[in-house]
C-alpha cells in the first residue's frame, strides 16, 4: 500500500507509539515510506505531535486479529482532536532475537510486550523459556542488546534486529498465520474520501439515549437500510456503569442515500454522535473477504 488513495500525500513526519523498530514503526514504513517516522512514548504523545504540528500524521493501532482491541484507544480517539484519514493492515511477524553469536539452545528467558508473548506461546513452551514482560517489543530488543546476556532473548521485528544489532535465532515464531494489526491513520484536519472513490469506511462514536431498547432501535436503521456494520465496540465512560459509548465502523459513505438514512435514524436515538472519519477501505478487507 502507498499513501496515495488511502490518505493525503504530505511531506514531513508520521508519529507512532513505541521505540524505533516497533511494529507501529514498520506500519509507518510500509504505508508512508516517504515520511520520517517519529517515535513517541505514549499514544497521547503521538496524538499531541500532530496537534502541535510536529508531525503531519499519526499511525495508531486499534485492533489485532489475535489479541483483540488495543487498550485505551477507543477512549482516546474522540478526545484527540484528530480525524481518521486512512487505515493500514500490517501482517505481524515475530522474530526471536539474541545477541550476536548467541545459540538458540543456550537461551533461558525471553522478553517482550505481553501481547507478543501471548502470540508466541508455542515456541516459548517448546524452548521452555521463562518470560519477562517488557513495555514494548522494540524496547525489549534494545534491553537485550544493552544487557549483554547471551541467555536472554527478545521477541520483536526484523527492523528491531537491524536497529539494535541483534541476531535472529528463529524466524516468524507467531502461533497464528493470520496475525494482523489494523492501524488508523490520523490527521489534524478531516480529509474525507469522495463518494465515488471506491469502497469507503465511515467511523464514528455515539451514545444512546436513556430509553428502553435504545441501542436496538438505534442500530435498526442500518439493517433496514442495508448498511453493513463491520465493527461495534462498547466501553464505559469515566468509570460509570450507566454511561456507555460505542465505536462503530460501517461500509459506505454518508453521502450515499442508504447510509444517510441509517445515520439519520441513529441520531434520533442518540444523545451524542461524532463522525471520526470517512476514508477509503484498505485492499486487505477485500482480500480477506475473498478468502472467507
Amino acid at each position: 500500500m502507498t499513501a496515495k488513495g488511502n490518505a493525503p500525500e504530505r511531506p514531513g513526519r508520521i508519529a507512532f507509539q513505541g521505540e524505533p523498530g516497533a511494529n507501529s514503526h514498520l506500519a509507518c514504513r510500509e504505508a508512508f515510506p516517504h515520511l520520517e517516522a517519529l517515535p513517541c512514548a505514549t499514544f497521547e504523545d503521538a496524538f499531541q505531535a500532530v496537534v502541535d504540528g510536529d508531525s503531519a500524521l499519526a499511525m495508531i493501532p486499534i485492533e489485532n486479529s489475535v489479541h483483540g482491541r488495543i487498550a485505551d484507544i477507543h477512549h482516546l480517539l474522540p478526545e484527540s482532536g484528530l480525524y481518521i484519514v486512512g487505515e493500514h493492515f500490517l501482517r505481524v511477524h515475530h522474530q526471536l532475537l539474541g545477541l550476536p553469536g548467541a545459540r538458540l539452545q543456550d537461551i533461558k528467558s525471553v522478553m517482550s510486550q505481553v501481547p507478543a508473548l501471548g502470540q508466541c506461546r508455542h515456541v516459548i513452551r517448546e524452548l521452555k523459556l521463562a518470560t519477562i514482560a517488557g513495555a514494548d517489543t522494540a524496547g525489549s530488543a534494545r534491553h537485550v542488546a544493552e544487557a549483554g546476556d547471551p541467555t536472554l532473548a527478545a521477541i520483536a521485528s526484523t527492523l528491531a534486529a537491524e536497529i539494535y544489532g541483534l541476531q535472529i535465532l528463529r524466524r516468524d515464531i507467531e502461533d497464528a498465520p493470520h496475525n494482523t494489526t489494523r492501524f488508523l491513520v490520523m490527521a489534524g484536519e478531516p480529509d474525507d474520501a469522495d463518494v465515488d472513490e471506491g469502497p469507503v469506511v465511515t467511523s464514528f462514536v455515539f451514545r444512546v439515549r436513556n430509553i428502553p431498547a435504545a441501542l436496538y432501535k438505534a442500530l435498526g436503521g442500518f439493517a433496514t437500510s442495508g448498511v453493513n456494520m463491520t465493527k461495534l465496540e462498547s466501553y464505559q465512560l469515566e468509570g460509570s456503569f450507566n454511561a456507555t459509548q460505542f465505536y462503530a465502523d460501517i461500509e459506505g459513505h454518508p453521502h450515499e442515500r442508504h447510509v444517510r438514512l441509517a445515520l439519520e435514524e441513529l441520531k434520533f436515538y442518540t444523545s451524542y454522535l461524532k463522525v471520526l472519519g470517512v476514508y477509503r477501505a484498505h485492499p486487505y478487507r477485500a482480500q480477506t473477504a475473498e478468502g472467507a
